[in-house]
């Protein structure tokens, strides 16, 4: 084989034994010898493992973001992005809910900073502001009524959002054009829509209270026309309508806050001589709502008084008056007088009869005189006397109408229960509990009794028990573990994206960058160990002018066995490190001849 190359150069035998090439020229020259589809796709992968590490180190490092606003909606926005800029505060605005984000430690400083540029919230609704535009020359009535309406609407929602539990509020007025007809005269009416923030309700009352609002706020609107809904599309106003639901509601809150104003008196009573948590009270009170209306009338009969008096005195006399039945038997003549066939002493008493008008005579005859007048005395003619006298009188009468107030308190029932006495022993310090003594209880009975209001007529019971407290009342509040505070999580975040870093550099960037700098070197590495024996295998005469040369544009020549084993293998490493193709096709060629 050496004479068949003609062309040879000798190889440097002054080579340092075992230097390794440069790391940059070994893997460019390593890459250049992978086919062109694992070259790309092993760049890719390094590129897309170096995008990730950076991802994840980004990640790690990225600090916490707390809302600082749920939505920019009724915010000028580009105010608000400005203020944050130039006050130099990260903030960053989350695609799904659009909050505005920013740092957790500038969440405070970002307030203040935008309530000193004067950034608030405003509500969409329009108010009576529209009236302020310029409406034109040729703004026609029904635009006009359109514009009030509109601003009305925007006036009475802006009021409703100012309640607690609102957070906005939407209005519509139907007001019907007015009708110089009775008949066609038609009521406005309005629907009320109201949106609740996440987990509140409205009450009853607070149901009512709106719609009494929008019922005095527009004329002749009646509150039965008026319809609540909230965002989820509950019907409201219905709860209103229930009026017995409603105070049945109203009457159980006023028990409930007499109970607890009447528990506040006995602790403010107790807690100065007990101590706190030495003692327990609850007050229960039995409140009567029925109304009740009484009217009552006395009269008193030993006191009697004349209220009006009326008499009628009437007296008449006449000389000859009309005389029988009236009608035509009185008017007819007498009939034919006949001398009665009488004894003498019958006559002479007829004979003493006298006929009114006549003088009157005594029994001897003579006329009687009469002494005021002086003459002689007549017979008195017939007269008629009446009397009637007619008496009112008032008696002594009382009248008293009575109506009970609703919430009237029938019945009190309080219950003490005191825990022991503790004492302190000031020699040693140690504590002692003892109970208290039956006067110390009838004390304590009789402030509470006071602070209450006690009525044993009304049926009042106040209970005051010695018992000892369990060790164990307190409510245990848990510890947080460790896993739910907020700097644990940052930690475990840090330490993900370490851990993550690493596995990425040591389990693949490390092994894909040794196999391509260090695999073909280790595979010649092993030819040159071959070749070191072949050499040193042979000897003497033999081989003493043989040498091997390899053709190329640049052929190298190999010394001869007789320069030595370092020689050849100085020889052989450096023809390796230069042209390892060349030499690998040596050892092909070797290969097949030995075959």
């Amino acid at each position: 084989m050496a004479e068949t190359l003609a062309d040879s150069v000798p190889a440097k035998a002054d080579a340092p034994a075992g230097k390794s090439p440069v790391f940059g020229l070994a893997f460019l020259d390593n890459l250049s010898e992978m086919p062109m589809l694992r070259q790309v796709g092993l760049m890719v992968g390094l590129a897309a493992s170096v995008a990730i590490g950076f991802a994840v180190v980004l990640w790690s490092q990225q600090p916490d973001y707390r809302p600082l606003y749920g939505s920019l909606a009724g915010l000028d926005a580009k105010q608000v992005m400005d203020t944050l800029t130039a006050a130099n505060i990260a903030y960053t605005v989350e695609p799904n809910s659009g909050a505005l984000l920013v740092k957790a430690d500038d969440v405070q400083r970002a307030r203040i900073q935008l309530a000193s540029a004067g950034v608030v919230q405003q509500d969409a609704n329009v108010g009576f502001e529209i009236l302020d535009k310029d409406q034109g020359l040729g703004t026609s009535q029904f635009m006009e009524a359109t514009r009030y309406r509109r601003g009305l609407e925007g006036e009475l929602a802006r009021t409703i959002s100012a309640l607690n539990n609102v957070k906005g509020a939407r209005v519509h007025l139907a007001i019907p054009k007015s009708s110089v007809f009775v008949r066609d005269d038609r009521k406005p009416s309005a629907s009320i829509l109201v949106e609740l923030y996440a987990g509140r309700s409205l009450e009853p009352s607070q149901v009512v209270a709106i719609i009494n609002l929008v019922a005095t706020s527009v004329p002749e609107l009646n509150k039965s026309q008026i319809t609540v809904v909230d965002q989820k599309g509950n019907l409201l106003s219905d709860q209103a309508e229930n009026s017995e639901l409603t105070m049945a509601g109203k009457q159980f809150d006023y028990s409930r806050r007499m109970e607890g104003m009447l528990t506040q008196r006995v602790q403010n009573i107790l807690q100065p001589i007990l101590g706190n948590d030495r003692y327990k009270a609850e007050v229960s009170a039995n409140v009567d709502f029925s109304a009740v209306e009484s009217t009552a009338e006395s009269f008193n009969p030993d006191q009697p008084a004349l209220r009006s008096e009326q008499s009628v005195n009437e007296q008449r006399s006449t000389s000859s008056g009309a005389q029988g039945v009236p009608g035509a038997l009185s008017n007819q003549p007498p009939g034919p007088a006949t001398a009665p066939q009488t004894t003498g002493g019958a006559a002479g008493g007829a004979a003493a009869a006298i006929a009114p008008g006549q003088p009157l005579l005594d029994a001897n005859g003579q006329q009687i005189m009469d002494p005021a007048t002086g003459q002689p005395a007549l017979a008195p003619y017939p007269a008629d006397k009446r009397v009637q006298s007619t008496k009112n009188f008032e008696l002594d009468r009382s009248i008293s109408h009575t109506k009970q107030q609703q919430g009237r308190l029938t019945r009190l029932s309080v219950a003490v229960v005191v825990d022991d006495q503790v004492k302190v022993n000031a020699a040693n310090g140690e504590t002692t509990r003892s109970p208290w003594s039956a006067e110390d209880l009838n004390r304590f009975t009789r402030l509470v009794q006071n602070a209450v209001g006690f009525d044993a007529s009304r049926g009042d019971t106040v209970s005051v028990v010695n018992v000892p407290f369990s060790a164990e009342r307190g409510e245990t509040i848990p510890d947080i573990p460790f896993y739910s505070q907020p700097w644990f999580w940052d930690i475990v975040k840090q330490a993900m994206g370490v851990i993550f870093i690493l596995v990425l550099v040591f389990g693949v960037l490390r092994p894909v960058l040794n196999n391509i700098t260090n695999g073909k070197s280790k595979q010649l590495a092993g030819f040159d160990d071959d070749m070191g024996g072949m050499g040193g295998m042979g000897g003497g005469d033999e081989l003493s002018n043989d040498r091997v040369s390899l053709g190329g544009p640049q052929s190298i020549l190999l010394p001869s066995p007789t320069e030595g084993y370092d020689a050849q293998l100085n020889a052989i490493k450096s023809l390796v490190a230069e042209d390892p193709g060349r030499v690998a096709q040596v050892v092909k060629e070797w290969i097949n001849t030995d075959e």
